[in-house]
């Protein structure tokens, strides 16, 4: 026991220090994880060790609570509004990688057939773990490209599924394929049918139970009930733990509450992340990873190439040049579910140990690359393509006590024609192109890129700023502006248009110095024409 202790605080140590220091490069901490279980497993020697069963069944359910939450983000009425993006768009990518990549490792590396599809599947898979938290940090999720590269990515996640559960029964040989399939086919629908009845009805009463009774120490054992009672019940029906544990957050997405169970699960969910990670970092031996070193840099190379040329080709067909790039950059890595995939073949012996150990490397090294890429897109999409790109192309204004106008559209433009009229200073900020090339041929100073940026906010000197007059028209951008802008000068003079009610309440949190409710402003403005003409 006390041997078990000093390396569980020894591997706390290692990992907080690890990750400290990669913090201020912007990497991942799944790589600090990664890093201390290769470090420790080094230090006491338990390197591919037969005896880590119970560390590698923790870890498995740092994947089951990560599926739970992924889950938790699918209700049917979001994957109803996306379904084009994300079916579309997902299965042309996974497919298309999963084909190339099977016949380079089936033919030009002469791997047998089930180790090539093992590869396949998982080398189509991105890192959500890694790149969602990037497009939600930049506000790019709600850019062109970053709605479609969330599609992909959400599609991607529901494939992981059918790809574990084809793992479980590919180490099944006693049964045909025809057996397999009806099988999984049988048991499939048992677990949804009994999930989706019965299981949502307990479901919704113990969460409505544990609510009522204000313990947040019962509500969150009943979460926890549900999480490890649907993957455990998955798990005795021959499927996989996140199976069960993906459908009972698909089911508590459509309740009132799903919003305060990710928020309370999300630590446990990162704990038991690392310790997957950790596990991971175990199998990998610092001397094989020296000595096959170029080995893994050409293969990875190879794969990112591949996934984003493929990427490239699809986007290219629904978006300009530019977010082509951006999207391919952005997915052409290889992701986190691999680590779960290789580790589950490799346990059920479908691949041998030493070839899931190379792979488990270059799935390492692409999620260390990973981070470098996704915050410099901007910088890599500009090398491929001449644009007016973002901060970079906003030298920054000498101009101070000005107005800065967000959005060019039909409001803004007359905005900035009153403002003209007042021979006040002024500029404008548009991340539409065109609208930006109209105000400058209108002969204002006229800046393409997003406010929320904060070299943008730099640029236009908004700390220097006498207001800041928003005329975007959907309810999230103005809340991401507005936030941002807020963040980098807490006294700014915001003058934000609304146009309901509800949508002013929605702000109401939001320090924003005046509103003006369209529809009041006319109706005030219609009454005060009529009174004169009366």
């Amino acid at each position: 026991m006390d041997s078990i202790l000093v390396i569980i605080a020894i591997s706390l140590t290692i990992a907080s220090v690890i990750n400290i220091i990669l913090t201020k490069f912007s990497i991942s901490h799944i790589i600090g994880y990664i890093i201390t279980g290769t470090v420790v497993s080094t230090l006491f020697d338990f390197n591919g060790s037969k005896n880590l069963h119970s560390l590698d069944l923790i870890g498995e359910f740092g994947i089951v609570f990560l599926m739970f939450t992924i889950g938790l983000e699918m209700s049917f009425s979001k994957l109803d509004k996306m379904k084009k993006l994300i079916f579309y768009n997902g299965f042309v990518q996974m497919a298309f990688s999963a084909l190339i990549i099977f016949i380079i490792a089936f033919y030009a590396f002469t791997l047998d057939a089930v180790s090539s599809l093992v590869i396949a599947l998982s080398f189509s898979l991105s890192s959500t773990a890694i790149v969602l938290p990037y497009l939600k940090k930049s506000k790019d999720i709600v850019t062109p490209y970053g709605e479609r590269s969330v599609a992909i990515l959400v599609f991607q996640d529901l494939a992981v599924i059918p790809i574990l559960l084809l793992m479980s029964f590919l180490s099944n040989n006693e049964l045909s394929l025809t057996d397999v399939l009806l099988k999984t086919l049988l048991y499939a629908s048992g677990i949804i049918i009994f999930m989706f009845t019965i299981g949502k009805k307990i479901i919704a009463w113990l969460l409505h139970f544990s609510s009522k009774a204000r313990m947040e120490e019962l509500f969150l054992s009943s979460v926890f009930t549900i999480v490890l009672g649907a993957s455990l019940f998955a798990h005795e029906m021959g499927f996989t733990y996140s199976l069960g544990a993906f459908i009972a957050g698909m089911i508590i997405a459509e309740t009132k509450f799903h919003i305060k169970v990710e928020s309370d699960i999300s630590s446990y969910k990162d704990l038991l992340l690392g310790a997957f990670f950790f596990s991971i970092g175990t199998k990998i031996n610092i001397e094989y990873f020296i000595s096959h070193l170029h080995w893994v840099l050409g293969i990875l190379v190879l794969v990112m190439m591949i996934k984003a040329i493929i990427i490239y080709m699809l986007m290219r067909k629904q978006l300009n040049k530019s977010d082509s790039i951006k999207s391919a950059v952005a997915l052409c890595q290889v992701g986190e579910f691999s680590f779960a995939i290789f580790a589950l073949a490799m346990n059920q012996d479908i691949i041998a140990d030493e070839l899931g150990s190379f792979l488990i490397l270059i799935t390492v090294l692409s999620m260390i690359l990973t981070p470098f890429m996704v915050n410099n897109i901007y910088k890599i999409a500009s090398v491929f393509v001449v644009e007016y790109f973002e901060a970079d192309n906003i030298a920054t204004v000498k101009t101070t006590n000005h107005t800065i106008v967000c959005g060019f559209a039909v409001l803004g433009r007359i905005v900035a024609k009153e403002l003209s009229k007042r021979e006040a200073k002024f500029l404008i900020i548009s991340d539409n192109l065109q609208h930006v090339l109209l105000a400058r041929k209108r002969g204002y100073d006229a800046y393409f890129g997003h406010l929320d940026k904060l070299p943008v906010l730099e640029s236009l000197n908004v700390d220097q700023t006498s207001s800041i007059i928003i005329t975007v028209n959907t309810l999230k951008n103005k809340q991401i502006i507005c936030e941002s802008v807020l963040d980098y000068y807490p006294d700014a003079n915001l003058v934000v248009k609304v146009n309901t009610i509800e949508e002013k309440a929605a702000l109401a949190d939001i320090n924003i110095r005046s509103f003006v409710h369209a529809q009041q402003e006319t109706a005030e403005l219609l009454v005060k024409q009529s009174i004169v003409e009366f």
